[in-house]
Formats: structure tokens, C-alpha cells, sequence
């Protein structure tokens, strides 16, 4: 980390901040063997520029995983490079374009990643909804407003696609069933294609999903055996999965297709930077101690993590043998 001359007040709030992050309980990941990996809504990032405080608290927050997914990233990206300067020459991401109308209410979705950690392998693309022949043309069947972006990596021998979502709020719930179902449908149908660059599927992101017994968590998990929650998330209870400042909703969540439902160890969590405290971040700041004018300062969402295991050496060799 590159803080650099900080003023006393930020450097206790950086105090403030870690013992927070201690608290997570978040594991050390470790080379070829093991990885963390998070998944944020950072509210409206990039629309108007963070105070200084806030950009060393962003960059204190990723640097505690190896590769995050982030959505709410907006079209303007100087923010994201100033923290990505704090963090270090390590450091780099992949970002998607933004959409233009109201409806994509220009957002982007990068990715954030330790390079000696995580590599970027080279897909990186946004997901169409399916379409349907009427009257001579193709037409898609529904619209995700902000399309899924997924990209490639490799962490030790172990390849991966990660898809992130950032599903559409809606009037209620029922607004999200539709494009939740029709993710669950695409990943199921894409992974099985011959021709797909890998089928370890991570899909992860602002899914807005109120519980695990609501219909949108229903939707997204439908096919059976495909898109359900790693052990690292089963292993604690729905409260402490909540993401919302108020810790009352789940509504970002990290899904995977188990093609080996090992590779997630059962460590995961959520990292509560907030713990309705905001106060001891910025002393001075009281105007930030009103309403939700802290949560454009850093969010109004909780970063949820796993690790994974990534050390497929064994497994290979097993195969070998197995072979024989």
C-alpha cells in the first residue's frame, strides 16, 4: 500500500478501519494454493469524486482480496485510478463500457486483481440476453438494463469465468424474476457449450435478492444442481451473509456451478466496514453523519468474500492415474 503522507486524523481512521477489517476474520490467501475473492457494490463510484479519505479507505478494503468484482462503477474512471495508485504497481483491472440511457445509467462493472496472485486470461465480454426469430428478426425475450460482464482468469493451475450482474431494482421483487431466471438459464446453457473457454462458472454481483427464501434467490438457483451458494457462504447463517448497511438483505450474492464443489473452502463472510458507526471514519466530517451522505463516500453495501483453493496439482495427477 501506497498511503504516503497522511494527516492524523486519516491515518486513525485507517487505525479504525483495519481493526474493523480484523474483525472480518478474513484469511491470508496464499501463492498457487489458496485465494480471496469479493464481490462490492461501491455506490455510485466515479460520479463525483471521493473525498480523500474515502479513496485510501477503498483502496485499504480491496487490498484485503486477490481479485474483486465491483459494480456501480460509473462512466467517469478517475476515482477507481486513484485508488489503484494507492494500491500499487501490483494492481490492475478490467473494466466494461458503459450504458448510455437511463436504464444502464452509466454504469460499468470491473474487475480489480492482484497480478501475483490472479491472472487476466484474455475473455472479457458482455452477456445478451437470448433472442427469438419474430416477423424475419431476432428480438431478446427480456433485458438485463445493465448487461452481465464476465472475464477470465487463472489462479495457480486453476482456471475460472466470472460473471457479474447488477440486477435491476424494479417497482418490487417481481421485477427481478424474469432477468434472474434468465441469468440462471444463460450460464446453464453457456457452460455446457463445447466450445466455452471454461466451465468453472463464479456468478456474483447486486442481485437485489432480499433472503434466501424469496422468490429472486428461487429464481437464480432454479436449475437444480446449478448456481447455488459455496460452502464458505452455507457455513454461516443468512444474517451474517446480510450486505446492506442495516445487515436486514442478501442482495449481493456469490453463486458458483459445482463442478467441484471443493474447490470453495468454507471460509467466507462479510467485511463490515461500516458497524453502524460511520463517525470514527470522519471526525470531522458531521455532515456526513446525516442520512446516507456517508454512503456516496464509500457505499451503502457490504463487500461479501470467499476463498477458494486453487491448488488442482493433486487432482491432476489423480486423473493421470485414474487413467492408467
Amino acid at each position: 500500500m501506497r498511503h504516503g503522507r497522511l494527516s492524523p486524523d486519516l491515518a486513525a481512521g485507517l487505525k479504525v478501519l483495519r481493526n474493523r477489517i480484523e474483525d472480518a476474520k478474513i484469511p491470508s490467501s496464499k501463492l498457487d494454493e489458496t485465494f480471496n475473492f469479493a464481490t462490492w457494490n461501491i455506490r455510485e463510484f466515479g460520479r463525483k469524486p471521493r473525498k480523500k479519505a474515502s479513496i485510501h479507505y477503498i483502496a485499504e478494503i480491496l487490498s484485503q482480496f486477490d481479485l474483486i468484482a465491483l459494480t456501480e462503477v460509473r462512466s467517469n474512471l478517475r476515482d477507481l485510478l486513484r485508488v489503484l495508485d494507492i494500491m500499487g504497481p501490483y494492481w490492475d483491472f478490467v473494466v466494461s463500457d458503459f450504458g448510455m440511457d437511463r436504464a444502464g445509467n452509466q454504469e460499468r462493472m470491473a474487475y480489480v486483481f492482484d497480478k501475483r496472485m490472479v491472472r487476466f486470461t484474455g475473455l472479457a465480454a458482455e452477456a445478451d440476453p437470448p433472442r427469438k426469430k419474430q416477423g424475419g428478426v431476432y428480438v431478446s425475450k427480456f433485458t438485463w438494463w445493465r448487461s452481465p460482464y464476465m472475464a477470465s482468469f487463472r489462479a495457480g493451475n486453476f482456471d475460472f469465468i466470472v460473471v457479474t450482474v447488477h440486477i435491476r431494482w424494479g417497482k418490487d421483487e417481481s421485477d427481478r424474476i424474469v432477468p434472474l431466471k434468465g441469468l440462471a438459464d444463460w450460464v446453464e446453457k453457456r457452460r455446457k457449450d463445447k466450445n466455452t473457454v471454461d466451465n468453472d462458472f463464479i456468478v456474483v454481483g447486486d442481485m437485489n435478492i432480499p433472503s434466501r427464501n424469496s422468490d429472486a434467490y428461487k429464481a437464480i438457483t432454479k436449475n437444480g444442481k446449478g448456481l447455488q451458494l459455496p460452502s464458505g457462504l452455507l457455513n454461516i447463517s443468512e444474517k451474517q451473509a446480510t450486505t446492506n448497511l442495516s445487515r436486514e438483505a442478501v442482495y449481493d450474492q456469490i453463486l458458483h456451478y459445482p463442478t467441484k464443489a471443493e474447490r470453495f473452502t468454507k471460509r467466507g463472510g462479510v467485511l463490515d466496514f461500516y458497524r453502524k458507526d460511520i463517525k470514527p471514519l470522519y471526525p470531522n466530517d458531521p455532515e456526513l453523519w446525516k442520512g446516507s451522505k456517508h454512503t456516496y463516500q464509500l457505499s451503502d453495501h457490504l463487500p461479501l468474500w470467499v476463498q477458494i483453493d486453487s491448488w488442482i496439482e493433486d487432482e491432476q495427477l489423480n486423473s493421470v492415474l485414474a487413467g492408467r
